[in-house]
């Protein structure tokens, strides 16, 4: 609200001067009583007896104080006055004396009395009177005090000068309009007198001037004799008249005065409000907005900037409760349609709606920044926990069962990265929605653009989006090792698996050759097929050898480059050159029994050769037959072997 001046009083209601042998008017220019327009703690109007050696007598002090005691009103009576008695330069007798008075005086309205005690103190002879055993008599309280603790009951502000305080009085200035209120009053009232005498006059007239009227129509025509005026009553009908016109004109130019004047003073109230509002929002509450442009640093430092923007708000939601009633009041004046006043009142309403929308516009602006920040604050922390959640799994040891919990590990990985991801396209157009709505940003301190200086915001601002980008590199970069390395492992996982495939592929060949491979063939061509298909089977099986030999070499690889040092080949590599070289010496043992075979047949089948060769013929395929015989009988492993011996014995009796 504006400044009210405090050297005026808070009231000035229902005053009539007291008569008494000396003017109190008088007695109060020497300061001798004042209302300074400070108050109490309990809202209680201050009055300060600055007493002095040369004091007025009781009598004119106590007429005096009545006369200040008609100033304010009953409300403010009713909370009670606290009551200064300055007795530094005065006498104990004159300080007793003054308290009295008060108790005889106004007692149901003091609630308290500080008397100012000296830097020396009276003689205590002389103040063996108790105060505060007095307390019930008196129907106050009085303590005595000094001028610098006289703050303990009195805050410093409603204090003048002269006891500390910072209050602003002068008691010349507040009589002198004391005295302009005074006069005003005498006059107004002494108006009023007159406008009675000549509405009373007024009917004295027009009775006056009925009766000569009466007198002269009844003279007219009567039947009786005729009357005749004297001159002095004809020259008093057009007198009367005259003066009851005189009379009815000044009475209507007062009317229109008072018209005038009420609509002024209607018309300087609304100004005085305007310029209240408007003062207080160009000045304290732009102020305000002015000095609350920050944006926080986290979810919690928003929230409490929201909170202090509220508490903003509820304060110029007074100013524009008294904005919606002035405009109402400005809008009826304009209805009357008085010309010479529809330029002002316009300008009023124009100057006041554009100070109350371009506030309500600030504040709207402001209350959009913060909403603004506190969701960016909000992205912030819900990203950094995803990313420290990221991270975790990053720097956790892998240990997983197989390639699928690799696979689903993976999967899992590659979910939390997109999130990640999505997650700061967020906050980067969070943030770029901030920088522009402050960047639209200014300020209005008392009708004058005033730019707002946002950069520690944008800095605060690009520096987290920045500081979330670098983060969440890191965690891209480890994520690109993690799935390097978990793509190793299901490969080392695959090796293992394809070594073991492939040692239990060279079982099923060396099971298959024992226990399948061991015809030799009814002839020599047979047997020669026989060998040629065996040594495919020998390809194959020397294949699926090299390719596990192979796997397990990438296996050992695989586990250098992860620096798994607790995983390896195991048996397999052993159990690859067992089952190999198993075969080996099987597919060996096969050949030499299939070439064995075939040179048998080729002896037994040569015919009608000459008796001598024949004979050596004969002994040779007898020779081979037995070392045949002799083969098969003997086993290749413990693994059982079926031997063809009535095969061969068959063929040497052919």
């Amino acid at each position: 609200m504006a400044h009210i001046n405090p050297i005026i009083p808070e009231t000035l209601e229902k005053l009539h001067l007291h008569t008494a042998q000396t003017d109190p008017q008088i007695i109060l220019f020497s300061g001798c009583f004042t209302f300074t327009g400070g108050k109490d703690r309990r809202s209680g109007l201050i009055l300060t007896i600055p007493l002095c050696t040369e004091q007025t007598s009781m009598e004119e002090l106590s007429s005096t104080l009545d006369y200040l005691l008609g100033i304010p009103s009953d409300k403010c009576k009713a909370r009670g006055f606290t009551v200064i008695v300055d007795g530094r330069k005065s006498q104990w007798n004159i300080v007793k004396t003054v308290v009295l008075m008060l108790q005889n005086v106004i007692p149901a309205e003091v609630s308290l009395v500080c008397v100012v005690k000296p830097d020396e103190f009276w003689d205590k002879k002389v103040t063996h009177f108790c105060f505060w055993k007095e307390k019930d008599r008196l129907g106050f309280e009085v303590i005595l005090v000094s001028a610098n603790k006289l703050t303990r009951y009195i805050e410093p502000c409603q204090l003048t000068d002269e006891f500390g305080g910072s209050l602003v009085y002068d008691h010349i200035d507040w009589v002198n309009k004391r005295l302009v209120f005074e006069k005003f009053t005498k006059e107004s009232s002494s108006l009023l007198d007159e406008l009675v005498v000549i509405n009373d006059s007024e009917k004295s007239s027009h009775e006056l001037l009925s009766e000569l009227q009466q007198r002269r129509f009844n003279g007219a025509e009567g039947g009786g004799v005729a009357w005749s005026p004297m001159d002095d009553e004809l020259l008093a009908q057009p007198q009367v008249m005259k003066l009851l016109d005189s009379l009815r004109e000044q009475y209507t130019k007062y009317q229109e005065v008072c018209r005038q004047r009420s609509k002024r003073s209607q018309l300087e109230d609304i100004q005085t409000k305007v310029m209240q509002v408007v003062n207080w929002l160009e000045g304290p509450g732009t102020e305000q907005l002015r000095t609350q442009w920050g944006i926080g640093d986290s979810i919690r430092a928003s929230q409490a900037l929201q909170q202090k923007h509220e508490e903003i708000e509820s304060q110029h939601s007074e100013w524009f409760a008294v904005y919606v009633e002035l405009n109402q009041q400005i809008a009826a004046l304009l209805s009357a349609g008085d010309e010479e006043d529809l330029v002002e009142l316009k300008g009023l309403q124009q100057q006041l709606s554009d100070v109350c929308y371009r506030q309500a516009s600030q504040l709207e602006s402001r209350q959009n920044v913060l909403q603004s920040a506190h969701e960016f604050h909000g992205t912030a922390q819900d990203l950094s926990q995803q990313l420290d959640g990221l991270l975790g799994m990053l720097c956790a040891d892998v240990a997983p069962a197989d390639g699928a919990a690799i696979q689903q590990t993976l999967k899992h990985l590659e979910e939390k990265l997109k999130s990640v991801e999505g997650a700061l396209v967020g906050l980067r157009e969070k943030g770029q929605v901030l920088m522009d709505q402050m960047s639209n940003q200014t300020s209005w301190s008392y009708g004058k653009d005033v730019p707002i200086d946002n950069k520690d915001n944008v800095d605060h601002i690009q520096g987290v989006m920045e500081d979330m980008q670098l983060r969440k590199q890191r965690c891209e970069d480890m994520v690109d090792v993690r799935r390097l390395k978990m793509l190793q492992m299901v490969q080392l996982f695959k090796c293992e698996e394809d070594a073991s495939q492939a040692v239990e592929w060279l079982g099923e060949l060396l099971d298959a050759l024992l226990k399948t491979h061991i015809r030799l063939g009814d002839d020599s061509q047979e047997t020669k097929v026989l060998l040629e298909k065996h040594k495919k089977f020998v390809d194959v099986a020397q294949s699926t050898y090299d390719y596990g030999r192979q796997l397990l070499q990438a296996t050992v690889v695989l586990c250098q480059s992860l620096r798994c040092s607790t995983r390896s080949s195991g048996d397999t590599l052993p159990r690859l050159n067992r089952v190999w070289k198993q075969f080996t010496v099987t597919t060996e043992e096969r050949v030499h029994r299939l070439e064995m075979a075939c040179s048998f047949h080729t002896a037994a089948e040569k015919g009608d050769l000459p008796v001598e060769v024949e004979q050596e013929t004969y002994e040779e395929v007898e020779t081979v037959g037995k070392a045949l015989l002799d083969r098969l009988t003997v086993p290749i492993f413990t693994l059982p072997v079926a031997c063809p011996s009535e095969f061969v014995f068959t063929l040497i009796l052919a």
